[in-house]
């Protein structure tokens, strides 16, 4: 008997447990207050870009998180952030969770992640006339050569740990690396193929000669660390909307 009350009583604190969870957990906010509060940074094109002029925002992540919000039946509100921030945003409650963001140690260490449902890699890009001053990685690793990168983001640590031999130029959100290149105040800007595909058809930029693709980095979204109810809803939507396609269908709307 006294075996029998002892498991009884470990029940029913597990199942205690598992409502105090549950009465904790993101999904549980979200479904109460009606409202999915994603941050995102809306300077990342075709992922996610601000119109400033509405404060409205479109691109693939907007797509991929209004639909997420439909179907846990509520509404998605967009908060702004930057790259500086948005790690410490999600751990410290200001969003339920980003759009996508690389996948990282540094950020493992704070944050949880969803599963990747897309990928990226990285290239060196620089002016179209300037393109016959390089010829590959080494190319740009030298002290006359000005790289630009913005705070935060994973590009920052890439660019510091290839070109170390470079000048290293950052600048802060809403700055973009590659605005000091088209501004003549940097040489080199390290993007990922997608972020470069749509840059190069707006600004006359280009690859630099000779460079091979980079750091290939699964994207997925940030979520709070300690929230495993929240984070395995959000990976079982993923599967479920890559079984029917929507992530793939997605991406060819913005030419990904």
């Amino acid at each position: 008997m006294k075996q029998f009350a002892n498991a009884l009583a470990a029940l029913a604190f597990g199942a205690v447990m598992s409502t105090a969870a549950f009465a904790q957990s993101a999904l549980n906010e979200i479904l109460d207050g009606g409202v999915l509060k994603v941050g995102t940074t809306g300077d990342w094109n075709p992922m996610s870009v601000r119109d400033p002029a509405t404060n409205s925002y479109k691109g693939y992540d907007i797509d991929i998180m209004t639909e997420l919000a439909k179907d846990l039946g509520v509404e998605v509100e967009f908060v702004p952030t930057d790259w500086k921030t948005l790690v410490n945003g999600v751990s410290a409650g200001s969003y339920h969770m980003t759009g996508s963001a690389s996948i990282s140690p540094a950020r493992m260490k704070v944050a949880g992640f969803s599963e990747s449902y897309i990928a990226v890699e990285i290239f060196p890009f620089t002016l179209k006339e300037n393109a016959d001053k390089f010829d590959g990685y080494e190319s740009i690793n030298k002290p006359e050569v000005t790289v630009a990168t913005t705070l935060g983001t994973t590009f920052e640590g890439l660019a510091r740990e290839w070109f170390p031999n470079a000048t290293i130029k950052v600048v802060e959100a809403p700055a973009r690396g590659y605005q000091e290149v088209i501004a003549g105040r940097a040489d080199v800007f390290i993007t990922s193929n997608i972020e470069g595909s749509t840059l190069d058809d707006k600004f006359p930029v280009v690859r630099v000669p000779g460079t091979e693709p980079r750091a290939p980095s699964p994207i997925a979204m940030l979520l709070p660390q300690g929230d495993q109810i929240w984070i395995n809803y959000v990976n079982n939507w993923i599967k479920v909307k890559q079984a029917g396609g929507f992530f793939e269908t997605t991406a060819a709307n913005w030419g990904l």
